[in-house]
């Protein structure tokens, strides 16, 4: 029996588990071939909001962080990806609504935080779209700063203090 792919239900309340494993998550590598070869493709045809959102990119303070265009996470080709931060920033088009969340959902239980921006509004401003990415890889590197911090056991010590020895 052949397997093919199907779209599940509009009304479907659980995201599709993404589990890491190998080289994709849980992915075929012929899959994931074709979906490396459709983000090549992707990168190499940009959208104009894309181009205008990765070009003002080049000119805000991003910490030292960059993106890639057109990324691969799973199943999914996401438009921007800084994966140090865990962070997607996707440019709204024509896409299906039912699509979009529930690839936000699955994105979001491996733990990327994803932004959504509207094309029409990264065109009329790239500038200020860019600045708030800044504004939110800012947010984001806090958020995972502190969640470190909290996993983080404390030693339980006495505080540090030298002797002093005595002199001759």
């Amino acid at each position: 029996m052949k397997k093919t792919l199907t779209v599940r239900a509009a009304g479907a309340d659980e995201a599709p588990a993404i589990k890491k494993k190998g080289r994709g998550w849980e992915i075929s590598e012929k899959r994931l071939d074709a979906l490396h070869e459709r983000a090549r493709e992707m990168r190499r045809n940009p959208s104009p909001a894309q181009e205008a959102l990765a070009g003002a990119l080049a000119e805000v303070e991003t910490g030292g962080y960059s993106f890639k265009r057109q990324d691969v996470i799973g199943s999914a080709i996401v438009d921007f990806a800084c994966k140090p931060l865990m962070l997607v920033i996707e440019l709204d088009g024509d896409e299906d609504a039912t699509f979009t969340a529930d690839r936000t959902r699955s994105l979001t239980e491996v733990g990327y935080r994803v932004e959504r921006l509207s094309a029409a509004a990264v065109l009329a401003d790239p500038a200020g779209a860019a600045t708030r990415v800044s504004e939110v890889m800012r947010e984001r590197w806090h958020e995972r700063r502190e969640r470190n911090r909290a996993a983080r056991p404390t030693p339980n010590r006495a505080p540090y203090s030298r002797s002093r020895r005595p002199q001759d």
